[in-house]
């Protein structure tokens, strides 16, 4: 079952419209999960639990801690005789926050919602007992309840700890080997649910299990320089929680990985890893005006030739319902402003010339547009006629490397400055800044709100000579406005391919990679 909130998103009346700050607007709610490949379904159909008796008997779960999968028996006594008893799993479904708008999406957290779910049915004997044996399902983390319901009626209670286990592939490589790292068995609850990746006893970032339901993958490459180096998973809320055995979630346990670095290669090339393409559950709203019928005529149509691309794609642009024979003017729909101590109106859309046109004798149009090199996200392509909006259609600009050589120096000493340039930053809460590691160290943030997308990180080499690592990776922006209950901001999301807020609403995010040679 997927629970969700349906919102109605305002859209606004003009592409000049002064935008106001995000707590003048709606409410936000849950993000619908989009279908990501590989998630476990529910461990059966939704079912209402029961009510409580007066008095109730215990089951017996054996064995009652074990990974998915296991094989478990589940056993009771002393029930009413010759009854069919419906045993009950206790699960949740976790969603993503947003507050979605015409200007701009803001993070507001996550959502758990508990339920139950019918694992089996059993049939008790002549004295009241029965046993069954199932495989201990694929779903979260932590504890779950079970319950014998008997005529709506819950008779018995139990328990399974479903426990955690990780894998990391490969174990060993040269200086840039792709890592592979999954952790099964997050809780739904918030401090169930996420781990901090340590490399080396640094920070590299955080693992989350939204969308996936309690299976969390990270993929990082492996820093030097030759020889051992220590990957260890903890338990957290952003930061580790170091003592997880005496805090309330006992079970919550670390994990630890050694991974042999065998030589060093040379520079690996740049590269982006872009997550999953898997269809948005939200459209996009950024930037989209009210389109409303003009006298004699139906709003018009547009299509493009594509929907996303990085900044100065062509575009084919076509279009129908516009006023025959009239001009055209192209529009590149996008914001101006920045977040920075933003206590008012802090950005204001504005419209870049894409080109101008006439429509035929039909209402039709045919005609090319350059992406502009500005903001990365979602904008909208407008066909004005007049002043008056007749067509759009929403436009995803990705990141992208500046050049194909985005780090002005290749080869460095230690402690010499250097720039890494990308493009295609937003500016939403979502996407307007990137989390940077050195060598799986977080360093900290850049951010391309103010500068319209061209950010320019200024960084200092450092470590022994040889190769050293610079891996960027989307982060969930929690400042200005900053929102109570928001965890995981302005910190790596290494689980970006698979379980951010953004993928729901059409937003590719993609881990940046680089490189350079420190030499003495």
């Amino acid at each position: 079952m997927t629970i969700t909130i349906k919102r109605v998103v305002g859209i606004a009346v003009a592409a000049t419209a002064l935008l106001l700050p995000a707590s003048a607007f709606a409410a936000p709610g849950p993000v619908q999960a989009p279908a990501i490949p590989g998630v476990s379904a529910l461990p059966g159909p939704v079912v209402d639990p029961g009510k409580p008796a007066a008095t109730m008997s215990t089951l017996t779960t054996t064995p009652d801690i074990a990974v998915a999968g296991t094989k478990t028996t589940i056993s009771g006594a002393g029930l009413p005789a010759n009854k069919d008893v419906n045993l009950t799993w206790s699960t949740a479904n976790v969603d993503w926050m947003v507050d979605s708008r015409v200007d701009s999406v803001d993070y507001m957290g996550r959502k758990t919602t508990k339920f139950a779910v019918l694992l089996t049915t059993a049939h008790t004997d002549a004295a009241g007992a029965f046993s069954v044996t199932l495989n201990a399902p694929q779903d979260w983390g932590g504890l779950h309840d079970i319950y014998a319901v008997v005529d709506g009626i819950q008779v018995a209670k139990g328990g399974f700890l479903m426990a955690r286990h990780a894998t990391m592939t490969p174990k060993k490589g040269p200086i840039g080997t792709p890592i592979t790292i999954t952790y099964s068995g997050l809780g739904s609850a918030l401090y169930e649910g996420s781990v901090a990746l340590n490399y080396d006893n640094k920070f590299a970032g955080q693992m989350t299990a939204n969308w996936s339901r309690g299976v969390a993958v990270a993929h990082i490459r492996a820093s030097g320089p030759v020889g051992k180096h220590v990957i260890y998973l903890d338990d957290s809320v952003t930061f580790g929680y170091m003592n997880i055995p005496q805090s309330p979630n006992p079970w919550a346990t670390s994990k630890k990985f050694i991974f042999t670095v065998t030589k060093d290669d040379g520079r690996p090339a740049a590269r982006i890893d872009w997550p999953m393409n898997v269809a948005p559950t939200m459209a996009p709203t950024t930037t989209l005006a009210a389109i409303k019928s003009v006298a004699g005529v139906t709003s018009g149509t547009a299509t493009l030739s594509t929907t996303s691309g990085q900044i100065l794609t062509k575009v084919d642009v076509t279009a129908g319902g516009l006023t025959p024979n009239a001009p055209v003017s192209l529009q590149w729909a996008s914001v101006v402003g920045n977040r920075v101590n933003c206590t008012g109106v802090c950005w204001t859309f504005t419209t870049t010339p894409l080109g101008t046109a006439t429509a035929a004798a039909d209402g039709t149009l045919t005609t090319k547009i350059t992406v502009p090199d500005g903001l990365g996200g979602w904008h909208a392509v407008q066909l004005v006629q007049g002043t008056t909006p007749m067509a759009q259609v929403p436009f995803f600009v990705k990141r992208s490397f500046a050049t194909a050589q985005p780090i002005s120096d290749l080869t460095l000493h230690a402690g010499q400055h250097f720039t890494v340039h990308l493009k295609g930053l937003g500016w939403t809460q979502l996407d307007n800044t990137i989390a940077v590691d050195y060598d799986n160290a977080y360093m900290g943030y850049g951010c391309g709100f103010n500068s319209q997308g061209d950010t320019v990180l200024d960084m200092v080499a450092s470590g022994e000579p040889g190769t050293h690592l610079i891996d960027m990776y989307p982060l969930l922006y929690t400042q200005a406005p900053s929102y109570a209950n928001t965890p995981y901001g302005m910190i790596p999301m290494l689980s970006y391919a698979s379980d951010l807020p953004g993928l729901a609403l059409g937003y590719q995010l993609p881990a940046m990679r680089l490189a350079i040679t420190v030499v003495k």
